[in-house]
């Protein structure tokens, strides 16, 4: 099967396909005489399965890592649970990052004092290391202050 079969039988576009044999996810095609590269099953086989680990979560990187063991028979099922089990663990860790950052998202929305049409500015906010990885802004309690004494209020800021 030529390159265009190959994508459409895969629901992928023909650069996905080139891309995956630059990076070596897929065994390079076979030239016909013509110059067009020419396909196999096994072809089908290994990007249907790079479809389906990406699907899973997988990234390429992961997913070349396992291709040899695949296809030289050595990527049994202990192989494939430990694989499985490793992508669980990241996605907890992921998810929890996740819950950590929706903390902080809902404690910053809960600390906002000001009016809803008055403008905030990056001198009334800053970016606290929560270590997190968030970088949520959190408005500065002078901020509330200043919004709470109206605009003919003086701008004087707290010392923390």
């Amino acid at each position: 099967m030529n390159i265009s079969e190959l994508a459409e039988a895969n629901q992928v576009s023909t650069d996905t396909v080139r891309y995956y044999e630059k990076m070596g996810l897929l065994q390079a095609a076979t030239r016909q005489d013509n110059g067009y590269r020419s396909y196999t099953a096994a072809h089908a086989e290994t990007l249907r399965f790079v479809r389906g680990a990406q699907a899973l979560g997988f990234s390429l990187t992961e997913i070349r890592a396992i291709l040899p063991q695949l296809a030289q028979g050595r990527f049994g099922r202990s192989a494939i649970e430990q694989q499985l089990k490793a992508k669980m663990a990241q996605i907890d860790a992921h998810m929890a990052q996740l819950q950590t950052l929706k903390k902080e998202l809902n404690a910053t929305y809960a600390s906002l004092c000001c009016a809803p049409e008055q403008v905030v500015t990056t001198a009334h906010s800053t970016a606290p290391d929560t270590g997190s990885g968030a970088g949520a802004a959190v408005v500065r309690r002078t901020f509330a202050k200043r919004a709470n004494t109206g605009p003919g209020a003086s701008s004087k800021k707290r010392q923390s």
